[in-house]
């Protein structure tokens, strides 16, 4: 058994791990995972693997660059279709913003 090039503590196993993209399991992969530190690590041939698994769902590029508006007094954010079809996003639909920190924007959908 090898260490950990990430903790350098821990013996690395392989094992088949869940891979979670975007919080939806893509499936279980093979990877080498450290015993202390828990991190996966992923061959080549296999990141391609969770790749082609991740745009067969439609998940590959859902993020997205965009401009801030303004509207009245407020400024507004548009978000893309294709992220709002993966959030399930609804015209007049409720939703909670708030900073988390000084670059970043949380929506809570309701």
């Amino acid at each position: 058994m090898q260490n950990c090039p990430i903790c350098e503590k821990g013996k690395i196993e392989k094992k088949k791990v869940d891979y979670i993209f975007l919080g939806k399991n893509i499936g279980k992969f093979e990877a080498e995972v450290c015993n202390k530190c828990n991190e996966s690590i992923f061959s080549e041939p296999t990141s391609r693997q969770i790749s082609s698994r991740i745009k067969e769902l439609g998940l590959w590029g859902l993020g997205a660059r965009t401009k801030i508006s303004k509207t009245g007094n407020s400024l507004t954010i548009t978000v893309t279709k294709k992220i709002a079809d993966f959030l399930k996003l609804k015209k007049g639909e409720e939703v909670t913003i708030y900073p988390e920190d000084e670059k970043k924007l949380v929506v809570l959908i309701s």
